[in-house]
């Protein structure tokens, strides 16, 4: 069953998950206004799936059940599922800013992948078990939430030398019937109205600490788990002209002797295979993190271009401002190419499945990590400076302010000025905000920091290939022709090139 927005936050109330918000218990997730804008966010992908207009991204068949999945939940097949995905994302993220469940979609690639070759290696069923746990999760249309990144505690000590061990998710007792596990994860994307939590290892682990290598379905509101959460997005302010309706909650959950039964567990001490799940999870998320960033762009590219308009600015006319749209519209489109290119040159998985390429889907995300405060910086140049001069929007309705200042903040005369003013606040909350600074943040350590972003990168692109290339190119002397010779002893050869006889007079006359 396809859910819609509304389906989804109905299906939420048949969970009691024990959350806490600024010190307050909250008692239904549904209901509660400070998860309201992110409930939205998620909602837009559900909604989308019955929109004719967006129904053929935001949907597959998956031909392990020959049944209509939502494409969040789908495991991709195809360069073209993944193309489809990156687009999917892209269009539910320039809605909501973040839609959020594209982690579903990351975690369920990397553990369909992980769980078939922990099986080949070690004779398990973990893809057994993970594949009835899949179809139920796409006929019921969930969402879950990635339970990876530890609290880590002295980032550098492993987890079995920690003070406390609890810094880490690990398994603290094997029973006949299942698993016991405890410790803390830091940083869990929407975790206060997911369904369930994948919980995943965040890095690889030694032998020693192979209790630490765990990867499990965990309900929400399992006995044990509690949920300490941030407020999603603005809810409430007047100001915050988007996040007010879409943005994020992020939450650390707190594992505390959570028995998770043997049908729910998809890995139990293989560290070698926890290590590669922690790497394809992360290629499939820095894939998906391309398609919302690149939302996040078109927002900016859209506001900034209303804003130019309304301050009465020419692009034809002005060339500076027209140069740094076209800086925008570079930067975003940029690290969407690398989002396609690694969805053409995808690789096949042993599995059934296909990966992104490694390398373009790290150079991609490593783009918009570090050139997300670019924009920001962009956006605020075509923007002008009333985007934080402005008065808050009470003033609009104040009878002894309102007539002045809609008399001369006004730009174009044929754009109002109150026009103006939502866009001046919208860029604010897009960009100047805490929600504006959350974007940056996420997007620079989400998904992983650009150091890890880098390491894949040299750890998957044919270094050694280029090398081969060019002293190749040296054995056949195709690199000196035509060129300058070095004349320098040891450059070309054990004792340098020699200078030439010199002929007499008489030798080069005859």
């Amino acid at each position: 069953m396809l859910m819609t927005a509304q389906d989804y936050r109905e299906s939420l109330r048949a969970y009691s998950p024990r959350v806490f918000i600024d010190g307050d218990r909250i008692d239904s997730v549904a209901d509660e206004p400070r998860l309201d804008p992110g409930i939205n966010g998620v909602g837009v992908t559900y909604d989308f799936a019955h929109r004719p207009e967006s129904e053929r991204l935001l949907t597959a068949t998956q031909s392990s059940s020959g049944k209509t999945v939502n494409r969040m939940l789908h495991i991709n097949e195809s360069s073209d599922d993944l193309l489809q995905k990156l687009e999917a994302v892209r269009l539910v993220c320039k809605v909501s800013g973040c839609a959020q469940r594209y982690l579903s979609h990351d975690a369920l690639n990397g553990i369909y992948q992980a769980t078939h070759r922990t099986d080949a290696t070690h004779g398990t069923d973990y893809a057994q078990r993970f594949m009835a746990y899949l179809h139920d999760v796409q006929d019921r249309d969930l969402t879950l939430g990635v339970a990876m990144t530890d609290a880590k505690g002295d980032r550098s000590k492993r987890p079995g030398q920690q003070a406390n061990p609890d810094v880490y998710v690990h398994i603290k007792e094997r029973r006949a019937d299942g698993i016991v596990i405890r410790g803390t994860k830091a940083i869990v994307t929407g975790a206060p109205y997911m369904h369930e939590f994948l919980v995943m290892p965040c890095r690889t682990h030694t032998a020693e600490d192979a209790d630490y290598a765990v990867c499990c379905a965990v309900p929400v509101d399992a006995e044990g788990v509690t949920i300490v959460a941030k407020p999603a997005g603005r809810p409430g302010e007047a100001a915050a002209k988007f996040s007010a309706r879409y943005g994020q909650s992020t939450g650390v959950v707190i594992f505390d002797d959570v028995f998770v039964p043997h049908d729910r567990v998809f890995l139990a001490g293989e560290t070698t295979e926890g290590g590669f799940l922690t790497t394809s999870y992360a290629t499939h998320h820095r894939h998906s993190c391309i398609g919302a960033r690149a939302g996040f762009g078109d927002l900016l590219i859209g506001a900034g271009a209303m804003m130019v308009d309304a301050n009465g600015l020419d692009v034809d006319r002005h060339a500076h401002i027209r140069d740094a749209m076209v800086d925008l519209i570079t930067i975003t489109e940029s690290f969407y190419a690398c989002g396609v290119a690694a969805s053409v040159y995808c690789e096949a998985d042993p599995a059934g499945s296909v990966m992104p390429d490694a390398v373009f889907s790290n150079i991609g995300k490593l783009l918009l990590a570090t050139k997300i405060y670019d924009m920001h910086r962009v956006a605020h140049y075509v923007s002008g400076g009333l985007i934080v001069a402005l008065p808050g929007p009470d003033e609009d309705h104040n009878p002894e302010t309102r007539a002045d200042l809609t008399a001369v903040l006004g730009g174009r005369p044929d754009i109002p000025a109150e026009r103006r003013m939502e866009i001046s606040r919208m860029i604010e909350d897009l960009t100047v905000s805490n929600q504006g600074n959350w974007y940056s943040v996420i997007s620079l350590h989400g998904g992983g920091s650009p150091e890890a972003m880098k390491r894949e990168i040299w750890r998957n692109y044919p270094v050694a290939e280029r090398q081969e290339l060019v002293s190749d190119l040296m054995d056949r002397g195709v690199l000196a022709e035509g060129r300058k010779v070095s004349r320098q002893p040891g450059r070309c050869c054990a004792t340098g090139c020699q200078p030439p006889e010199k002929i007499s007079n008489t030798e080069a006359a005859e």
